[in-house]
């Protein structure tokens, strides 16, 4: 009797786990305040997770992997659900320094579930959605301080076969790779790697997709890496459209003392939580371009006095004079600065010897110009060293500091550039990484941080025959790829004809300066060129903001066209460019954005397309129509 009592019991227990586990498994989801986006979770007899995301209950993302393997467990199979966490909202109201729209104010929804292996171990998975999209990390609570190291990431992104985007290839390492400098590339689901610049090893993020039969864009990138992590790509093959995490490759250590490893592998202490990786959802490509999904799940701002955080712009020698180092470029480029109302000038390789003669730094701050300078990454790896040199700069009056040939993504470079922004801060000193990964959300959590590589920018014309070609179709893609991570420092205005002859028009390099987002704007020409300009056109870069109050997309076309609406305080601008070679006819209700004005001054292309412009005022209308011409562009300033 007793035994038919205790296998009743047991029989009675086991229903009860049976159900709540089936309970907690109907509720492996996540959606939205608005319903729009959700993520699924779903577990296999066997134990192996997968998740989808859906937009209007329409695929984004289709069935994919998740799960780690790591040297001491196993969470790619043999998982099952020990709890569910009921949803909970936070409230993400931030500024940003360097951004489209200045105010933030998202409202998130969040969900952890606990999963087991075999063993019993636990892994847990954070869920998070928003009007913007949704994301995911995984995360190990344990308290056992012990090291454990992810030999697998198997998280992918189905992309379903009818899908197309843009993407691009991750470099091989090498002397100056990965730097994230190649040609975002159209694809169609599941394409190979292929016309990259250098040996690719795969893909980079953000990775842009139009999916859902072209009704919906995504883009996958992540947030929060720090040191306890590695730079993430995208492995390289993708076969039926899944496309997997891939942690960074060991031989990425040409430009830095890395040590020699048989392995790159992330390792860290328990407790142990992992970067985000983000889906960024939209029904227009301008959704993804205005989405601050990646700053939004990245820790809040970790300086508390940011006062003196300026965007601004600056001349720059370099591209105008690549094999000048003496003092009177550089001053010749101050002055330049202090003519046009710039706040900042940056004096690039070469200056140290430069300011031993000529006192370069002097000469700026006495026209009350900031100087930024550059230096090698390897003088900003060692913690001591970095300290030391950055106390040495803000003591001569540097204000800031251009980091150059990083070229790696290993877990030890992800820590050492958390560090720069950190021990950057405690000098006042701004940041402009170049050579460089992706930003991804640091520019929220260090604000000094505003600027970045990470692009194939104007330096191409030296050393890219492929560039004149197809910049101006990758200027109407990076808004919408590079750009959403992070500030990115294009330098543009590159008007002189260099090594592979330019084909964009005067009007769309110029319009570069206030399609893309940067902290600093660094202008690549000379002061001829700048003298050379009309009238107008210099009142506009003495006008033109380093960042903006309120950005709108009324164009949004990958590949061929952008056009944007900019605010910065009484400043109203609309700027458009050309992509492709082919005229694009436009047409545009001007009184709806340019309310409280009775003009506009349109910069448009002159007779001499290359080099010069043309500048016309016209009543504001209803029914504004213009063709924009082949690689060209235009802006729009609002006037009374």
């Amino acid at each position: 009797m007793k035994n038919k009592f205790i296998y009743c019991l047991l029989a009675l227990e086991a229903f009860f786990l049976t159900a709540n586990s089936f309970a907690q498994t109907k509720e492996l989801y996540l959606a939205s305040k608005d319903h729009l986006n959700k993520i699924t979770l779903s577990l296999t007899t066997d134990g192996k997770l997968s998740y989808n995301v859906t937009r209007r209950n329409k695929i984004i993302i289709a069935d994919s992997p998740l799960g780690l393997s790591c040297d001491d467990q196993d969470f790619t199979s043999a998982l099952s659900v020990v709890e569910v966490s009921p949803v909970q909202e936070t409230r993400e109201h931030y500024q940003l320094i360097v951004a489209n729209n200045k105010s933030v104010d998202h409202v998130l929804e969040h969900r952890s579930i606990t999963l087991k292996n075999a063993q019993g171990a636990l892994m847990i998975l954070d869920l998070v959605a928003g009007k913007e999209g949704v994301a995911f990390r995984y995360r190990f609570q344990d308290a056992e301080k012990h090291m454990r190291s992810i030999k697998d990431e198997l998280t992918g992104f189905h992309i379903t076969q009818n899908s197309n985007g843009w993407m691009e290839p991750y470099d091989k390492a090498g002397p100056y790779t990965p730097g994230y400098e190649d040609f975002y590339l159209p694809v169609n689901s599941g394409d190979p790697v292929a016309n990259s610049r250098n040996p690719a090893v795969g893909w980079c993020m953000p990775a842009l997709f139009n999916v859902n039969d072209h009704k919906s864009w995504v883009l996958i990138s992540e947030s929060g890496t720090d040191g306890s992590f590695p730079g993430c790509h995208l492995q390289p093959d993708s076969k039926g459209g899944i496309y997997r995490i891939a942690f960074a490759e060991k031989d990425e250590k040409y430009t830095l003392p890395l040590a020699e490893k048989e392995h790159a592998y992330p390792q860290s202490t328990l407790p142990w939580t992992m970067p985000w990786r983000t889906i960024i959802i939209g029904d227009r490509a301008g959704d993804i371009l205005l989405s601050t999904l990646i700053t939004d799940l990245a820790p809040a701002s970790k300086i508390k006095d940011v006062s003196w955080i300026q965007p601004g712009k600056a001349a720059w020698s370099w591209w105008s004079h690549p094999d000048d180092f003496t003092p009177k470029i550089y001053n010749e480029f101050t002055d330049l600065s202090a003519s046009y109302g710039f706040k900042y000038t940056l004096f690039d390789a070469g200056w140290e010897k430069a300011n031993k003669e000529g006192k370069i730094i002097d000469h700026a701050l006495s026209k009350g110009v900031k100087p930024l300078v550059w230096g090698y990454s390897s003088q900003y790896f060692d913690p001591e060293k970095r300290k030391e040199r950055f106390k040495q700069l803000a003591e001569m009056g540097v204000v800031g500091v251009k980091i150059d040939f990083w070229c790696s993504d290993r877990q030890e470079v992800m820590a050492a550039i958390q560090s720069v922004f950190e021990d950057a801060a405690n000098e006042h000193l701004l940041i402009d990484l170049h050579g460089t990964t992706a930003p991804r959300g640091w520019q929220r959590t260090w604000p000094n941080y505003v600027t970045a590589e990470a692009i194939l920018g104007t330096e191409s014309y030296f050393y890219e025959p492929r560039f004149p070609d197809k910049a101006a179709e990758q200027n109407t893609v990076l808004p919408f790829t590079r750009n959403v991570a992070g500030p990115v420092d294009y330098t543009p205005f590159a008007l002189t004809i260099r090594k592979f002859p330019r084909l964009n028009t005067a009007v769309h390099e110029l319009a570069m300066a206030m399609i893309y987002t940067s902290g600093i704007i660094h202008f690549a020409d000379s002061k001829e060129v700048f003298d050379a300009l009309p009238d107008e056109v210099k009142n506009l870069f003495r006008d033109m903001p380093a960042t903006w109050d309120k950005t709108e997309c009324i164009i949004a076309d990958p590949g061929k066209s952008v056009v944007l609406y900019r605010q910065k305080d009484a400043l109203h601008y609309i700027v458009g460019i050309n992509g492709t070679n082919s005229a694009q006819a436009i047409k545009l209700d001007l009184k709806k954005w340019g309310k409280g004005f009775s003009k506009f001054r349109l910069i448009s292309e002159g007779k001499d397309k290359l080099m010069e412009f043309n500048v016309q005022t016209y009543p504001v209308s209803s029914a504004w129509s213009y063709t924009l011409p082949v690689k060209g562009g235009f802006i729009i300033q609002f006037i009374n």
